[in-house]
């Protein structure tokens, strides 16, 4: 197998080049040293922190940028980090921040309030002229205040809970101001990427190896963190590799440490032979199919109610997956934040599938597929390459569904025409779709048609929707974003939960963590909320 023994290759001179924790040392005790070989399936993208949510952009994003705040990811609390402290008025339209002292970036620029108020006014405003877009994360953004050097304040036009949460996540880590001045376009290039976090980048091949390492003075790490001051590692060096087999093979032949994106089905193999797997949970919206009602097939709620009667969810977690992908029981996690249980609107039950469909006026033709005015109900989806075995989550879908006369093509994520199609109702009526976030915002992420619009929205994304439009799920996503009290800003998300899923805009299929296999003398190994590793407290006990 070439590409297995072209990796292997790269892992013997990496081994012979890697000055490695010395044999012995106590097994409770870090030692410093030694360079991590972590294999990664696809390569990242634009390293703008906004563009973090994409799971290989944020591994390399949580590794070399700090945040303001940290989320415990036991607790979910928000503690200190770059900020030592802060104050919220009561309507959460002001936030102020007090910085940690001594802080600087890679470059040694200082990290301080202008720097901080920098990199919020361009996320929450994002710059047109280097095309740098506005971040999900961050709602109803006015404007900052440099109070003095170690003070900054953020005002908002309306109510903002969730700022505080965006402030520790991973499309909110900071860079100097030399990155910010760059356009978007060039920030796919690491090395361009100036944070103030444990780790700095040394050389990358774009596309193939990105290698990071320590940054000797680092001294202010979560306030928290038993681990403080540099990191334990002298380094990580990223391969790209996109063959499952090739990754597992590696690791289990002792030629990578750690790899992300281990299927289901390689789990026992590497479980038998010792070697650790880790599934942290992403705690927002869930795998799902989502429809896009503009496209005249799946306008009718009554169509969207039978297909997602005719999904069998158990079936595809049971047949696909494992134990760490718990069946869905509503569009979020059970673990995420205002969860409800949803269950009773996500039964499987063809027969009354078939009934909702007759209703609708799809009748079976000679074919058995079903179709009405000479339409038949033959639908496309795109299948998204991040997601763990999406193409046979949708194939499978395809099979449940054509028990209930309906056809759905599956295409291949990697199509030239995939982008623009996607942003098309009439072309690509259903579509998978995910998104992490330790925090009801997730929601709006997701559905909103000036976020993710997923649902391809008039006004949205898509310069192809005809008329589809929906003002009060609209409303409902701004109420989540924009309610300052907690009691009413959680009823709104118990009230978009239910929305969704009796308008059938969504099947939510699992509950989607991040999977990761390790090797057993990789000791100290930590997630953020949404299941990015950190490396900052990792050390090898070889």
């Amino acid at each position: 197998m070439t590409f297995h023994r072209k990796l292997l290759g790269i892992g013997f001179a990496l081994a012979a080049a890697v000055s490695l924790p010395a044999i012995g040392a106590a097994v409770d005790t870090p030692v410093k040293g030694g360079t991590l070989v972590y294999l990664e399936q696809q390569a990242h993208t634009n390293l703008y922190p906004p563009a973090g949510g994409f799971y290989p952009n944020g591994g390399v994003l949580n590794q070399i940028t700090d945040k303001l705040t940290y989320q415990n990811p036991e607790t979910l609390e928000i503690e200190p980090w770059i900020a030592e402290s802060w104050t919220v008025n009561d309507d959460a339209t002001e936030y102020t921040f007090k910085i940690r002292p001594g802080v600087t970036f890679s470059d040694g620029t200082p990290l301080d309030a202008d720097a901080v108020a920098k990199n919020f006014d361009t996320y929450g405003l994002g710059n047109k002229e280097l095309r740098q877009p506005v971040s999900e994360v961050v709602n109803n953004y006015d404007r900052s205040e440099v109070i003095d050097p170690l003070t900054v304040k953020f005002y908002f036009k309306k109510p903002s809970p969730g700022f505080l949460q965006g402030t520790s996540v991973i499309g909110s880590g900071l860079v100097s101001l030399k990155t910010l001045e760059l356009p978007f376009d060039q920030l796919g290039d690491a090395t361009k990427i100036i944070g103030s976090g444990p780790f700095v980048v040394e050389a990358e091949t774009l596309g193939k190896t990105l290698d990071l390492k320590a940054r000797e003075d680092y001294d202010w790490g979560p306030a928290k963190l038993e681990h403080q001051g540099r990191p334990h590692l002298d380094g990580i060096k990223y391969i790209i590799t996109g063959e499952d087999s090739v990754r597992i093979g590696a690791l289990l032949a002792g030629q990578a440490d750690f790899i992300r994106q281990i299927q289901a089905y390689d789990e026992p193999q590497v479980e038998t032979q010792g070697f650790t797997i880790y599934a942290p949970g992403t705690r927002g919206v869930n795998n799902s199919v989502v429809f896009r009602p503009d496209n005249p097939l799946v306008a009718d709620v009554r169509v969207r109610k039978a297909l997602s009667l005719a999904v069998n969810r158990d079936e595809i977690v049971s047949t696909l997956f494992s134990k760490n992908y718990p069946p869905a029981t509503s569009i979020i996690a059970s673990t995420a934040i205002g969860y409800v249980d949803q269950s009773d609107k996500l039964a499987f039950d063809l027969d009354k599938a078939k009934a909702l469909l007759d209703e609708a006026g799809f009748t079976p033709g000679a074919d058995g597929l079903r179709e009405k005015d000479g339409q038949k109900l033959i639908l496309t989806a795109y299948e998204s390459l991040p997601q763990p075995q999406n193409r046979a989550t949708l194939q499978l879908v395809a099979q449940q569904w054509e028990k209930v006369g309906v056809k759905l093509n599956v295409l291949a994520g990697d199509a030239g025409s995939r982008a623009v199609d996607d942003l098309d109702p009439l072309k690509t009526p259903v579509a998978p779709a995910m998104v992490g976030r330790a925090d009801p915002d997730v929601i709006k992420s997701q559905y909103y048609p000036q976020n993710r619009d997923v649902l391809r929205q008039k006004g949205g994304a898509s310069d192809k929707v005809q008329t589809f439009v929906d003002e009060k799920l609209n409303a409902i996503l701004d109420e989540i974003a924009s309610q300052p009290d907690p009691e009413k800003r959680l009823a709104a998300v118990a009230e978009s939960q239910a929305y969704v899923l009796d308008q059938a805009y969504a099947i939510p299929i699992f509950e989607e963590p991040q999977a990761f296999a390790g090797a057993p003398y990789v000791k100290g190994v930590a997630f953020e909320a949404v299941g990015r590793p950190s490396f900052y407290g990792v050390w090898l006990d070889k």
